[in-house]
């Protein structure tokens, strides 16, 4: 699914996962200390502009230049701000900064891609720093309600745990819940859930 697909269904008329938070997020988000906080694949903005309210600054990044237009229409109703940046993650600089937080919500990469990916997050954390992801799984396919239908973009717990070194697991655990968020995800869905955190004396990549 490239960039047309995404400027289209972002779009559509209708925010595409609805305007608030993921709940994952929105219970995960207090455990972010203070400061940037950077939202992959952010899509129209829900999570991102959530984490502003809250303080943090934020940037989010998406291949959709639709999506990030939108994000920015409903930062500017909920009176923050957002820095977003159209990318690929998968040329995307995120060791530009330490961050506090990074977030990884419903965006489900090419298994190659998350290989490459999820190791940089855990460098580019700042000491202390968070990373919180929820993902479906490959047990989502029974489900229907909402993910993709390609295996290889589903993520598993096992295969997370390899792919953030130097992190302490604060939470990893594959669940089934209902989720609704839109038109697209909603139903019980079959999602692994991570929150992960720098240990304070750990350095981050310049």
């Amino acid at each position: 699914m490239g960039r047309e697909f995404w400027d289209e269904r972002y779009g559509e008329a209708e925010l595409t996962y609805g305007s608030e938070p993921n709940d994952f997020l929105r219970a995960m988000a207090p455990r972010i200390p203070p400061g940037p906080v950077l939202g992959l694949g952010e899509g129209q903005g829900r999570n991102a502009v959530h984490l502003a309210t809250l303080g943090h600054a934020v940037t989010a990044v998406d291949l959709s230049p639709v999506g990030l237009a939108r994000a920015q229409e409903l930062a500017a109703s909920r009176g923050v701000t957002l820095t977003t940046v159209v990318a690929d993650l998968a040329e995307f600089d995120l060791a530009a900064t330490a961050w506090s937080g990074i977030i990884s919500i419903f965006c489900h990469l090419p298994s190659a891609l998350r290989r490459a990916l999820y190791p940089r997050c855990a460098s580019a954390l700042a000491p202390g720093g968070v990373l919180i992801l929820e993902a479906y799984t490959p047990s989502q396919l029974e489900y229907g309600t909402g993910g993709p239908k390609e295996m290889d973009l589903l993520s598993t717990l096992a295969e997370l745990k390899d792919l953030l070194p130097g992190l302490k697991l604060e939470i990893g655990r594959e669940v089934v819940r209902e989720i609704r968020e839109g038109a697209h995800h909603h139903g019980l869905g079959a999602v692994v859930q991570v929150v992960a955190r720098k240990p304070s004396g750990s350095t981050s990549l310049p």
